[in-house]
């Protein structure tokens, strides 16, 4: 069926739906949306429909269809469930040339209601005809995830100077390369900044110039999560659509790096515990190289830019450079790990807090302090601890751990190869020796690991210490 797409002006014009229930509702609401008056026909209503018509905002022809319904209406939608009474509804509105459409009915249809991705004033319908209106909504879902937020605000931007952009630009060939300056350069970078007095301020200066501004370099931080390719957000993914140049981790995956854009450069600049080390300077001055080139970098880190990832100091460079950033926080392992493991980080009765800590680098683990290895009722979540446990295990009973204290060494979480290793605090060494741990992996100590012995739903568990159950702890209030 060859259908013609059409975007029609319903405000103030009178529409029709039949039915009351649920699906009926939404047909309402969007309807609502678009400014039409709504009738609404049919012997009962939902709780949320009646109160609109209480209200006003709807009204409610009560009882069976007749054909009066459809005087003066536009349109009409029967969402009855009833296809003899959807047939003669459909039948009724051809013979007044009004356009209806059946919920789930291809055949009686007459127009389609698509699957709508709203950027106001940008609006995108997707159809299938009736055909498959499921795989219509999975279309919608992939293009939601990759299409800028940012883009509605850009496109009203565009609508309120659209006779400056025609005059200063005459000619087609021109405008269209402004246009396509107004997406790729400062403007839609400062709407995603929500700073609309900048982003329009940087139009009207593009305007007076009379061309569009030469292409400037920029750099965004994206933190990719600890492994699992679903874990990235929309942010990230579209980080990596209109990325020139990316400098990545050496434990970003295969599957992460194919979600850029195929002739993006890439640049592994290591950054693996116990790997390849590329100074940190050098990676600055590779990622201010690009940018003074005028190419879109991102810097791809694991987990999030600002936990542990010297994000901060790459920031902090960058910025004295006059270089343009961005940063698109990542889920940190900690978070992403433990729920992998179904651990949870605080809980009421056994933690009513959390630490993170490192134990990479020479004097990371013995710097520690003793509040935040000995807190009563505090979840400690170790990165890059592996190779220092037998010191971290000694301080940590030094300073009044109890022995059995429940521990999970989670072995490339949120990845196929996840191991959670749960035990206690006393046989910690001797875990990861049997295990051979390996980094990555993270150290959670506290009742809440033991968590882990029941509700560890991803990968594979190795329990070697009985399965410790957090006890409930009675909170006693002055």
């Amino acid at each position: 069926m060859k259908l013609y797409p059409l975007f029609a002006d319903l405000k103030g014009l009178p529409v029709l739906v039949v039915g009351g229930g649920s699906v009926a509702r939404r047909k309402v609401a969007a309807l609502r949306d678009a400014g039409a008056q709504v009738r609404v026909g049919a012997p009962h209503i939902d709780a949320e429909l009646a109160r609109c018509a209480a209200s006003g905002e709807i009204e409610w022809l009560q009882g069976e269809y007749a054909p009066a319904w459809l005087d003066g209406v536009w349109l009409v939608i029967t969402a009855t469930g009833e296809r003899a009474v959807n047939a003669r509804i459909a039948a009724d509105a051809r013979e007044r040339r009004i356009l209806a459409n059946v919920v789930d009915d291809a055949v009686l249809s007459r127009f389609h209601v698509p699957a709508i991705i709203d950027r106001a004033p940008l609006t995108i319908a997707i159809s299938t005809a009736g055909a498959a209106p499921a795989l219509a909504s999975r279309v919608r879902e992939a293009l939601e995830r990759v299409l800028d937020h940012a883009i509605g605000p850009l496109v009203a931007l565009a609508q309120r100077h659209r006779a400056g952009i025609a005059r200063r630009f005459p000619d087609l060939a021109e405008r269209r390369g402004f246009y396509g300056w107004l997406h790729d350069g400062p403007v839609l970078k400062l709407l995603r900044r929500a700073r609309a007095a900048e982003a329009e301020q940087a139009l009207l200066d593009a305007l007076q110039v009379g061309a569009s501004a030469p292409a400037k370099g920029s750099v965004t931080l994206v933190g990719a999560g600890p492994g699992d390719p679903g874990l990235l957000t929309l942010a990230a993914l579209r980080a990596l659509g209109q990325a020139d140049v990316i400098l990545h981790d050496q434990l970003i995956g295969e599957e992460i790096l194919a979600m850029a854009r195929r002739d993006a450069e890439r640049i592994d600049v290591g950054k693996r515990c116990g790997g390849r080390q590329v100074p940190q300077e050098q990676t600055q001055e590779l990622m201010l190289a690009h940018a003074r080139a005028g190419r879109r970098v991102v810097r791809l880190k694991g987990g999030d830019p600002f936990v542990f990832g010297r994000g901060g100091e790459e920031l902090a460079f960058l910025r004295g450079h006059g270089v343009d950033c961005a940063i698109v926080p990542g889920i940190t392992a900690a978070v992403a790990c433990a729920a992998y493991a179904g651990i949870p980080l605080t809980h009421r009765e056994h933690a009513q807090s959390v630490c993170l800590v490192t134990a990479h680098g020479k004097d990371a683990a013995e710097t520690l302090s003793d509040a935040m290895l000995a807190q009563p009722r505090q979840t400690l979540a170790v990165y890059m601890g592996v190779e220092r446990l037998g010191m971290l295990t000694a301080r940590l009973l030094a300073r009044g751990r109890a022995p059995d204290t429940p521990v999970a060494l989670i072995e490339h979480g949120t990845t196929p190869r996840q191991r959670v290793i749960a035990g206690v605090l006393r046989e910690l060494p001797m875990l990861a020796k049997t295990h051979a741990v390996a980094t990555p992996a993270l150290l959670i100590v506290g009742e809440v690991a033991a968590f882990a012995h029941t509700q560890a739903w991803f990968g594979e568990l190795v329990a070697e210490a009985r399965a410790i159950q957090p006890q409930p702890v009675r909170m006693e209030v002055a």
